[in-house]
């Protein structure tokens, strides 16, 4: 196991490679999310990756190459179905005047994700329920989902809450070309248009961004209820 200034140096030279330069402050912030996260991990099931350096680089960091395809800066960024926070907390870590908003459907992450903001002493929108339910639609300049569901039924769930000129931004492994090509009818439906698609890999593990720029507004009538996203997807 890496030892506390081992891994720093090795996360630092990681976000340096992302143009993000790593202070103590920051660090330490990091240090404490992966302590509170391994407490409620033994509660409620938050994540397979406990070790502290696959904590750091397969999560802290998988969440922050979100910038390899974004610019951030003061935008508002809806996390959908974030769980233990990503990629949504470590970057309003690092980008403090990032406005998110976290929606989950499940009371016990939304009661994690409060410690949690509380401890780091971070602001952040957390909302109990389901994503389709939300009511803010074209409202977001972001919307990003990470390891959520299948890209067809995902868009409808988020490409609408996206405002025109905004981006969805679904992280993805590198199998996503099934997905990607499935979804051509939703995104279009839904006012969206695919973008780019940027590959990367963590440790020889493929990931990828899939960015849907919003080039309209969505109908009112999407996202419609779960049952029928899932049962008859776009």
């Amino acid at each position: 196991m890496y030892t506390g200034d081992y891994m720093r140096e090795q996360f630092e030279v990681l976000l340096k490679g992302l143009n993000i330069d790593l202070t103590q402050e920051k660090y330490d912030q990091f240090t404490k999310y992966y302590e509170i996260l391994i407490e409620w991990n033994s509660k409620i099931n938050l994540t397979a990756i406990t070790e502290f350096e696959d904590v750091f680089i397969k999560h802290f960091y998988d969440s922050l190459c979100l910038v390899k395809g974004i610019e951030l800066s003061n935008q508002s960024l809806l996390d959908v179905g974030s769980g233990a926070g990503f990629p949504s907390i470590p970057l309003k870590i690092i980008y403090e005047n990032l406005d998110v908003t976290i929606i989950d459907s499940l009371n016990k992450r939304i009661n994690f994700l409060k410690i949690l903001t509380k401890e780091l002493n971070i602001e952040a929108e957390l909302i109990h329920g389901r994503a389709e339910e939300h009511k803010n639609k074209n409202h977001y300049d972001l919307v990003t989902a990470r390891a959520v569901s299948n890209l067809q039924v995902l868009s409808e769930i988020c490409v609408p809450f996206v405002k025109k000129g905004g981006y969805f931004i679904s992280l993805k492994g590198s199998k996503y070309s099934d997905e990607l090509e499935h979804s051509k009818n939703a995104i279009k439906t839904l006012g969206g248009e695919l973008k780019k698609v940027i590959e990367y890999d963590i440790e020889g593990i493929g990931r990828s961004l899939i960015i849907i720029d919003k080039v309209k507004e969505t109908n009112n009538k999407y996202p419609r209820i779960y049952g029928k996203i899932k049962s008859n997807p776009l």
